[in-house]
């Protein structure tokens, strides 16, 4: 047999794996896109539909590639996003969900989208009410944070929700430095209105510390 045609199976495999790759690098870049339109240009009863919507997109997401940890993060990112735009009891049980989606996430690929997922559970846990309502527990909100930092030390979002976790310990002066490591993070690709309403989030924070 022509070795030329044993390679055929071999050049459909990797051409499927390409494809498939970037059809769901289109459907993450989707999802981030209307998830900084939801959370940053929307409010009241809108902007809880189109959470509720994107849910369901995120759902439809993880169903095609159920092994791709990109889409369990964005999943678990929308659902706490949701939660705390939806508040009282509704918003545990979305937290709950959300909690799930990255452990799942993290146990396909800790690394992926910059560990992302550390950084989202982490401020899950320290945002969430502790027991017996909640789940919620600062020192594994540090730790994972603390993982995503390690990670990506640069990033926006690493030092924006660390220096968050940091004001609600009060420990002001640390809090200061990881904000201000934010505000200079460098742009991301494709991002520029999740970046725009970050920015305002870091300026409304270190605010919040000179008030202090």
């Amino acid at each position: 047999m022509n070795t030329h045609w044993k390679v055929i199976p071999t050049l459909l495999l990797v051409l499927a794996s390409m494809t498939a790759r970037a059809d769901l690098d289109s459907d993450i870049a989707h999802l981030q896109q209307r998830w900084a339109e939801v959370n940053y240009q929307l409010e009241g009863k809108t902007q809880l539909s189109e959470f509720a919507r994107l849910v369901e997109e995120a759902g439809q997401t993880i169903a095609m590639y159920p092994d791709a940890a990109e889409g369990w993060i964005w999943s678990g990112i929308i659902k706490s996003t949701y939660a705390g735009a939806k508040g009282g009891l509704g918003a545990l049980s979305l937290a709950k969900e959300s909690r799930a989606d990255l452990e799942k996430a993290l146990s396909l690929d800790d690394k992926a989208l910059d560990g992302s997922a550390y950084t989202s559970l982490g401020t899950l846990y320290y945002s969430v009410p502790g027991w017996p309502v909640g789940f919620g527990d600062d020192d594994k909100a540090e730790e994972l944070l603390k993982k995503a930092l390690a990670l990506k030390p640069d990033g926006i979002d690493q030092n924006y929700f660390y220096g968050s976790y940091l004001i609600s310990e009060k420990r002001y002066a640390e809090a200061r430095r990881y904000l201000d490591k934010a505000r200079k993070a460098p742009p991301r690709p494709g991002r520029q209105l999740a970046d725009e309403g970050r920015q305002k989030e870091i300026l409304s924070a270190m605010a919040d510390i000179a008030n202090k």
